[in-house]
């Protein structure tokens, strides 16, 4: 643990807020190889916006933000010298990018017509919602719903002992 004790900030009255308006606590930053062609992807599969784009000297993007519905996302190009690599060429993403959108079945046959490969067809979910899996051209892994109907606690364990039952993750009946 470092002991080092930092200096004490002089107190100064704030008119900047600490989290910029608009945006969330949280937001994805993806690397992306190509980071240029992935906003215009954002664009024609998801209805993306873009926000802002820093391009540096060489043209690779330093820091560029879009928004989808309501969340805004940072993208850059892959700075391989810093450490900062995308999906591809570190063999695979361990996340996935949950989109709700009112029609889950518009959002995905654009997506897939704009060159997301489908990894899980849309189905109605155990748990509610209507709900797929796509990868995007970029290696980023998106799910895509839109959700139907709340489930209580003790619908949700036994449609749980079910999917389990039968090997795998598969829609309701209801």
């Amino acid at each position: 643990m470092n002991t080092t004790t930092l200096p004490k900030r002089a107190a100064t009255h704030r008119t900047t807020p600490r989290i910029p308006p608009g945006m969330h606590t949280v937001t994805p930053h993806l690397v992306c190889a190509g980071a240029a062609a992935a906003i215009e992807f954002y664009k024609k599969a998801f209805g993306a916006a873009e926000v802002s784009r820093v391009a540096g000297p060489d043209g690779r993007i330093w820091n560029a933000q879009i928004k989808i519905g309501d969340s805004h996302l940072m993208l850059v190009d892959e700075f391989p010298e810093m450490g900062s690599r995308g999906p591809r060429a570190l063999g695979g993403t361990a996340v996935t990018i949950h989109l709700y959108v009112d029609d889950a079945d518009v959002t995905f046959a654009q997506a897939v017509r704009s060159g997301c490969t489908v990894r899980m067809p849309l189905a109605d979910m155990f748990w509610g919602d209507r709900y797929g899996l796509l990868d995007d051209p970029f290696g980023h892994s998106w799910s895509v719903a839109t959700h139907q109907r709340d489930v209580c606690e003790d619908e949700l364990a036994v449609a749980m002992q079910q999917v389990v039952a039968h090997g795998g993750c598969g829609s309701s009946s209801s």
